[in-house]
């Protein structure tokens, strides 16, 4: 299976670097610094501790030299992917199966099978439509990843905790089995160390996950504290109950019912520990928020089934007013 991971930053270093590990042809699709760093000493990533060098991955800057893929994992931040998605074209052969392993909710997500909005194209994620002319849904598989990680230098990736990922056609599969593509993709990712899930309605995972993070990763960024500090806050703590009610009544209007409470998820959360969360990683580096995808789809998709949300209202514009003051988000 000839591998293509595009955008090598913590996400994508980890998976290449563990693909390669495997034994698969692994290319990269990189630019700046991150090209750089791996052109110079090769994909170095710290697992367990133990930093390991990986130097069979072929990278590059223009797709067209990497060419044709089996896979292609698509690692990018949300603003990147809107940018030039044009530029994944090479990558693709009549096969191609391509996973976007990003955060919160992916362009596809309405387009898959929302109740009342199969036709309606998310405009907070791709208001032009040039996502979804360059990688239509026949060609994706959704993707929900359960790890942390960080890439502390270009070229390096530092895993922090779990290693779980959920694969599943966008739509669905109504006769409760896997896809032949889905389960190609799942054991690949098995192989190379992670616990992989093949998923009958992936919507629903997505879903679940931000339900989870939505409220997390912003308030974060907005307040500089860590995961626990949030937690301890009884005001905020409060605040992000209310929000999360009010994303599983969003999540109830479009097919993804949630059934755990919001305590019980904080619960979850809490155990891990205090960390960082990735938009807070983002917004002390002074690298652009990946705020559309987590919170602007959310209040997009509310206001289009007339679902109160004064919360997550307040929570987005807070997030975007602070990160516009500081450049980290279009005006």
């Amino acid at each position: 299976m000839k591998i293509a991971v595009v955008g090598m930053g913590a996400v994508g270093g980890l998976m290449a670097g563990r693909l390669a590990e495997a034994g698969f042809d692994v290319a990269a699709l990189a630019r700046g610094d991150t090209l750089a760093a791996l052109r110079a000493r090769g994909l170095r990533w710290v697992m367990a501790g133990q930093e390991l060098s990986t130097t069979t991955i072929r990278v590059s800057d223009d797709a067209t030299e990497l060419g044709p893929q089996d896979l292609v994992i698509v690692a990018l931040k949300g603003p990147a992917l809107a940018a030039a998605p044009q530029v994944l074209q090479p990558l693709f052969g009549p096969q191609t199966v391509v996973v976007p392993a990003m955060n919160g909710v992916p362009w596809w997500f309405l387009q898959a099978g929302a109740a009342g909005a199969s036709t309606q194209r998310l405009a907070s994620i791709d208001p032009d439509g040039r996502i979804e002319a360059a990688l239509p849904l026949e060609r994706v598989l959704g993707c929900v990843v359960h790890f942390t990680c960080s890439s502390p230098q270009p070229g390096v990736v530092q895993h922090g905790f779990g290693d779980r990922l959920i694969v599943g056609e966008p739509a669905g599969s109504p006769s409760g089995r896997a896809s032949a593509r889905t389960t190609a993709v799942c054991a690949a990712l098995a192989k190379a160390g992670f616990k992989t899930e093949a998923s009958t309605d992936i919507r629903h995972d997505i879903w679940f996950k931000l339900w989870g993070n939505m409220t997390m990763n912003p308030v974060s960024a907005l307040t500089g504290a860590t995961t626990d500090h949030i937690l301890d806050d009884p005001l905020v703590h409060s605040f992000i109950l209310r929000a999360m009610e009010e994303a599983a009544a969003i999540g109830a209007r479009i097919g993804c019912p949630i059934t755990q409470s919001g305590e019980e998820r904080m619960a979850v959360t809490r155990q891990l520990g205090g960390f960082k969360t990735s938009m807070l990683q983002d917004t002390q580096a002074g690298r652009a928020l990946e705020l559309d995808a987590l919170v602007s789809a959310v209040h997009e998709i509310g206001t289009r089934f007339e679902v109160a949300m004064p919360n997550i209202g307040a929570l987005l514009g807070l997030t975007r007013l602070m990160a516009r003051e500081r450049g980290l988000y279009p005006r």
